[in-house]
């Protein structure tokens, strides 16, 4: 039996507050209509909730490491688009062998790290080794059935013990991230990529600035620098903007699109994202061990409501989002009905049922207060216990010590953290995990989709947790911006085609 154990820490908090709408607007990015000729030395603001605890993106938790540094500073052999599709970056090109057994990368020539030092087949040798036997680095399980990695000139091999069709969007991921190999850069506070743009500052507890690497080997990047301005408070951010020190708000309240959009010097865009606000629900002992008590939860769910709440989005019944492979509508599965929550409640004997829900701060109070109301209507009484994210990694996601909680997982692709039973979600089903690994063995998209969805359904019909709705993208950009990516911007931010024009 395959099992994968991911370090998605990196991916549940996202840069986004609960609160996310959009008006208007195309997820393609592009050049405003009212725009002038690009300024090669301009400067962006962009504003983001969370900022990391350090920069060491081998091996610390937190999505605003991705979404700042990978495809910007870090780069793997190859990459993803906002729309999930895999394109070559460090490498040329690359061919999969028809047994899925043998990917073949081709090098790219005059890559150079942002200290002057040249990429070299053995730095790309050292870096998939490296994490691949270091277990403290994230997602190094992603490379478990790799079982060699050589170069000969410029080719680098990788061979593998079996099929694994996620292999190629792991390496767009940490897995994949190239590093100098003995770089003795101290990576908690600084970084040496080959990325377009390289580390200038880090102002702890308020900005991390990124400047255009002028020996990059690809297109130079468009803006003199980039700022990601840390502002955890909504209306901060907007002030921020209204007063020209912000031109991208990323996490968007869509409660204060007017303060923004009425000036016209900004537009409310809204993409699509794979992110989903999951109410994990830990069966290993008590009254939540029972399926009915899961099953009758969900149902006194109104998931319409809360999607409606936060303005953006749409519902979501089980663990796969409509951009995932594998996605199937599973709203037949569940739906709001509180009598009937009530009756499967009765039906396990319980009653006076009392569960506590442990949610990282930031995510503010609405969806809390819904859960509250949604539960108390069914005889549930919920205690919400808001707790700051070290906090949240430590109790729920480390030591598995809570009944209920609510977090956002942004990262596209992570089924597998249902077919891994040491996962904070605590869920066991060997008929999921069976599934899933035949679903990476299969060596055609088709069969691997078929076989989620099988996997996915189970899932839901377990009703191992509850998805309170997928997530959409929703990002506030000044009028004399383009290239700001769209879709997905909760899980990385690709700079590469931002600009910024003088009007």
């Amino acid at each position: 039996m395959l099992r994968r154990t991911t370090v998605t820490a990196a991916a549940l908090l996202a840069a986004g507050t609960l609160l996310l709408a959009g008006c208007t607007g195309s997820t393609e990015p592009g050049p405003s209509a009212t725009m002038g000729a690009p300024d090669p030395d301009a400067s962006v603001n962009i504003r983001l909730v969370l900022e990391p605890s350090n920069l060491d993106i081998r091996q610390t938790a937190g999505i605003s490491l991705d979404q700042t540094l990978i495809d910007n500073v870090y780069q793997g052999l190859v990459a993803r688009t906002a729309e999930g599709e895999i394109v070559d970056a460090l490498a040329s090109a690359h061919e999969v062998s028809a047994d899925g057994l043998t990917y073949t990368f081709t090098l790219r020539e005059g890559v150079t790290f942002h200290d002057g030092q040249p990429l070299t087949p053995q730095d790309v040798v050292s870096s998939l080794t490296t994490r691949q036997a270091t277990a403290e680095w994230a997602d190094s399980e992603r490379l478990a059935n790799v079982t060699s990695v050589t170069a000969d000139g410029q080719k680098i091999v990788l061979t593998l013990s079996q099929p694994d069709s996620s292999l190629l969007w792991n390496l767009t991921g940490r897995a994949g991230i190239i590093l100098k190999e003995g770089d003795t850069v101290d990576y908690n506070t600084a970084a040496n990529g080959t990325g377009p743009f390289r580390l200038a500052n880090w102002r702890q507890g308020a900005s991390l600035t990124l400047e255009r690497n002028e020996a990059y080997w690809g297109d130079a990047a468009q803006v003199a620098d980039v700022t990601f301005d840390f502002i955890p408070d909504n209306q901060a951010a907007i002030n921020a903007a209204l007063a020209g020190e912000i031109d991208v708000v990323v996490g968007f309240d869509a409660n204060l699109a007017d303060q923004v959009e009425g000036g016209g010097d900004f537009v409310v865009e809204t993409g699509s994202a794979t992110d989903k606000s999951v109410l994990a629900m830990n069966s290993t002992s008590g009254p939540l061990a029972d399926v009915r008590v899961r099953e009758a939860i969900r149902t006194a769910i109104d998931h319409d409501a809360i999607v409606e709440a936060v303005g953006a989005g749409q519902t979501l019944y089980g663990p796969i989002p409509e951009a995932d492979p594998g996605y199937e509508d599973l709203s037949d599965v569940v739906s709001y009905d509180p009598e009937a929550a009530r009756a499967l409640l009765s039906e396990a004997g319980v009653s006076d049922l009392a569960l506590t829900l442990t949610i990282p701060s930031a995510y503010g109070t609405t969806l809390p207060q819904i859960l509250v109301s949604n539960f108390n209507d069914v005889g549930i009484d919920l205690k919400v216990n808001p707790v700051d994210f070290g906090t949240w990694l430590s109790d729920v996601y480390t030591n598995k010590d809570y009944e209920l909680s609510v977090v956002n997982h942004a990262e596209p692709r992570d089924f597998e953290n249902w077919a891994n039973p040491d996962y904070y979600f605590t869920y066991d089903n060997a008929e999921v995990q069976d599934l899933y690994a035949q679903s990476l063995l299969a060596t055609d998209e088709q069969s691997a989709d078929d076989l989620l969805k099988k996997a996915a359904r189970i899932v839901s019909e377990d009703h191992a947790a509850d998805w309170l709705y997928n997530w959409a993208s929703v990002v506030a950009v000044a009028t004399n911006v383009s290239g700001m990516p769209v879709d997905n911007v909760n899980a990385r931010i690709n700079l590469a085609e931002i600009a910024k024009s003088d009007g």
